[in-house]
């Protein structure tokens, strides 16, 4: 199947950058359609094989939006795949833990199923998906994400965070929406990482059952769920109203801006 005909959010085949896929080919509510190879989202790009960094950049990539930490970056940079890298850390002003942290005790089932057991793991998520919205950091990078966005020579962009998921969900997610996308395809974009990612990540769940662990646990975090970004996308309506509220009154963007995202990523 050729990009031009794959269905949209079809996933990209490079073996060690699982969950990548273009942005393209959903249509829109005025009868446009968001551009191919324009916008694509993945995991970080730290544990490319040099076989899939040659596929990489083949894509002709032009910038690298990184949304990871400055700790998430230094324990597995991004490989070098010939365009600009801006990072832009989404959760510099977290003062808590996160999901993230829950990793580290891989080797205590015990305290995984503490944290994470009887629902508390999807009460974690969707905490972390308001703090999308709710914090400053979270509105200055993806503010500079647009801005970048809409300057010239920009695209084609990757953007990504650890697992492509959340940080890089709801940049994908908001971007989708404001071009006009409608929200169940919105949304089906965001669940296809349970199809891309998680099959990745089978040798961690196997190798948390080898030590007694329940994997289902793990999932709740390692995966995503429709109830995660259906409180981001609550919260911004509770907020703001829409997504152009969104748009123009936490991360400050201003019509020439808004107006040459659309005539960058829209065909049609």
């Amino acid at each position: 199947m050729s990009e031009t005909t794959a269905m949209p959010g079809a996933q990209i085949p490079i073996a060690t950058l699982p969950n990548m896929r273009d942005l393209g080919g959903y249509a829109t509510a005025d009868g446009r359609t968001v551009g191919r190879g324009r916008l694509y989202r993945s995991v970080l790009l730290g544990r490319l094989s040099d076989p899939d960094l040659k596929e990489v950049r083949e894509l002709g990539l032009q910038t690298i939006f990184d949304f990871r930490t400055a700790v998430e970056y230094a324990a597995a940079p991004d490989r070098e795949v010939g365009a600009r890298s801006v990072h832009l850390d989404v959760l510099a002003d977290r003062t808590g833990g996160g999901p993230a942290n829950l990793l580290a005790k891989m080797d205590d089932p015990e305290a995984i199923r503490q944290s994470l057991g009887g629902g508390k793991g999807a009460e974690m998520m969707q905490t972390a998906y308001r703090e999308l919205i709710d914090l400053p950091s979270a509105s200055r990078a993806y503010h500079s994400f647009f801005v970048e966005i809409a300057g010239a020579d920009s695209l084609p962009a990757l953007f990504h965070c650890t697992t492509g998921k959340d940080r890089t969900g709801w940049a994908a997610a908001s971007t989708l929406l404001f071009l006009g996308v409608g929200e169940e395809d919105v949304f089906h974009d965001y669940l296809l990482t349970n199809q891309q990612l998680l099959p990745a990540l089978q040798p961690l769940l196997d190798q948390f059952r080898s030590v007694g662990g329940d994997p289902n646990d793990l999932k709740q975090v390692l995966g995503v769920d429709r109830s995660y970004l259906a409180t981001a996308i609550d919260l911004m309506k509770d907020r703001y109203g829409t997504i152009d509220g969104y748009m123009r009154e936490a991360l400050e963007l201003d019509d020439e801006v808004l107006d040459t995202l659309r005539s960058r990523l829209l065909v049609g």
